[in-house]
């Protein structure tokens, strides 16, 4: 028969009561405080014993980080909002503690991501229940990213090491690897905070986490200490709080390099146009749309002289055989227009299979004259909206699932031509996926982003704010302006250094300029992308199944 104990060592935990049985040594009361993790005369145990605790102390994470957010934005929590999960995460089993990141996960994406259930009422027209299940299963897959990071942190901590890096390294590796439907990282809890941002251009949203990450750690010391019984560790103290300064002093430097290096780069001025149609109404009217598109355009035309007007995603609605469609757009829509613009459109492409067609979801760049210079076609599509998944690959799959999209993903990141620059672009919510923005921009030197979007889908919720928030991190990374036009908001302008300079309002016909600079350079995360990250992944991976070795040069084993 297999003890406690044994199944402990195996990572297999029965009820949660064995589990906390089984992490105390025998003849050891199991309210004596945890060893330190790394300690080889054995395992912690848990900090937090009862259930009901601990879970209580992931959902208190869970929603701090959610108020810490972007849409609530009370941003200094961002500083805390992680210690009870770290708190509740000491010393308990792999199982256990991929529980509580999934409470935490869980809590911050419910409410969070509450504009999902509008979402879901508006376009499958099922009932209140029906669709808060939905968004509840949804919430409960994206939980999983913190559900991981627990995960490895409980396996790697269980095998004696240490909890402060253990805990760095797992939350790196999960913002990292989980795949997510909706991506957001902790870093955008800071995102109006420029001088806790600037390390973006190191090491992405991930590095800035870190920062918090640190304060988090150091403000939970004398609180372990006190729980733990014992005395407070001033150098970790001090190390972690020298980190947070380091990213603070690092950040106020970079700004005023950034900013002397804007002042000194050529110059333009841009426009952006918001039509605000609804969903059905810019499908049912298309001419209403060219029409707004047109008139708020020519509004910002009598003001300026234009560099480059753009215009959201799909803001052409009409799809266009792409043989055809570049003298369309030349004869219908860009030739009316005094400067040069980038737009989005729909492709249309016949396929030799049961699909017939396949449509693409592109962004198109005129010059003055109005002769296409450029198209880039989406290549993040939304799963069953734009695409069916594996249709491309089995495409009678569409024989059943005839509504589902027939978009298909563009295959190449190049920029769009604006005169002799190049535009580096992103359709919808690519501008909020680090490591795709970086493959763009490594492709060619841009020395402007632009970003079309359509959020309509998501109401007048903190959704749109959510996504601009998110995106204004590829302006550090690359240290270049980033230009978005949606259709219904938030559009803006974001300098390098993240600021968003102007912003229009939700829901509302908006046109905007101004002036931008043309940046080049390129920064380390540029050259060096995500590779540091997948190195720290797979040292983590590592922990998690390596034991560490003991002061003799053998191994401890943290479960014995």
């Amino acid at each position: 028969m297999t003890s406690k104990t044994e199944a402990s060592q195996r990572g297999d935990a029965g009820t949660p009561e064995d589990a906390a049985e089984a992490e105390h040594t025998p003849g050891e009361s199991p309210s004596k405080p945890p060893t330190e993790p790394g300690d080889p005369n054995g395992a912690p145990s848990p900090l937090i014993k009862s259930g009901k605790l601990a879970y209580g102390l992931a959902f208190l994470s869970g929603f701090l980080y959610f108020v810490a957010f972007p849409g609530v934005d009370v941003w200094p929590l961002a500083f805390v909002a992680l210690i009870p999960l770290y708190i509740a995460l000491r010393g308990q089993t792999p199982r256990r503690a991929a529980g509580l990141g999934w409470m935490a996960g869980f809590t911050m994406t419910m409410f969070g991501f509450y504009w999902l259930l509008g979402m879901l009422k508006t376009f499958s027209g099922f009932p209140t229940a029906v669709c808060l299940l939905f968004m509840a299963i949804l919430c409960a897959y994206q939980a999983g990213r913190i559900a991981l990071m627990g995960w490895l942190y409980g396996r790697a901590e269980r095998r004696g090491w240490p909890a402060a890096p253990v805990f760095a390294l797992a939350f790196a590796t999960s913002e990292l690897v989980y795949p997510l439907l909706f991506p957001w990282y902790y870093a955008a809890t800071v995102h109006q905070v420029p001088l806790l941002t600037q390390t973006a251009e190191i090491g992405s949203p991930i590095l800035v986490a870190w920062v918090l990450i640190a304060a988090n750690i150091a403000l939970a010391e004398p609180l372990l200490a006190k729980l733990e019984s014992r005395p407070l560790r001033p150098k970790v103290v001090g190390g972690l709080s020298a980190a947070v300064v380091i990213a603070i002093a690092f950040g106020a430097v970079r700004i005023h390099q950034v900013d002397a290096a804007v002042a000194a780069a050529p110059s333009g001025k841009v426009g952006i146009v918001q039509a605000n149609m609804s969903l059905m109404g810019k499908r049912r009217n298309k001419a209403e749309g060219l029409r707004r598109h047109l008139a708020l355009t020519r509004q910002l035309e009598a003001k300026d002289k234009l560099d480059l007007v753009v215009w959201s995603e799909t803001s052409v609605v009409n799809a266009m055989d792409e043989a055809y469609a570049p003298t369309w757009y030349r004869m219908n829509v860009t030739r009316r227009l005094k400067s040069p613009a980038i737009f989005g459109g729909v492709m249309i492409r016949k396929v030799p299979d049961s699909r017939k067609y396949v449509l693409f979801n592109s962004a198109l760049a005129s010059e003055l004259g109005g002769e296409i210079k450029g198209r880039y076609d989406k290549q993040y599509l939304l799963a069953f909206g734009e695409y069916l998944p594996f249709g491309e690959t089995f495409p009678k799959l569409h024989e059943l699932s005839p509504h589902s999209g027939r978009f298909t993903p563009g295959k190449t990141v190049d920029p769009l031509p604006l005169g002799d620059r190049n535009v580096a672009v992103f359709i919808c919510y690519e501008d909020i996926i680090p490591a795709f923005a970086n493959s763009i921009m490594r492709s060619a030197e841009s020395e402007l982003m632009v970003n079309i979007t359509n959020d309509a889908w998501f109401g007048d919720t903190t959704e749109p704010w959510i996504h601009l928030a998110l995106a204004k991190f590829r302006s550090i990374e690359h240290r270049r302006f980033l230009v978005r036009s949606t259709n219904s908001g938030v559009s803006a302008f974001v300098d390098p250094v993240g600021r968003v300079t102007a912003h229009s309002g939700t829901f509302k016909q908006e046109a905007l300029a101004e002036t931008i600079h043309y940046m080049k350079g390129r920064t380390a995360y540029e050259v060096l992308g995500d590779a540091p990250w997948w190195l720290a992944a797979l040292i983590t991976f590592g922990m998690a199944w390596i034991r560490r070795p003991g002061p003799s040069g053998a191994t401890t084993d943290s479960n014995s």
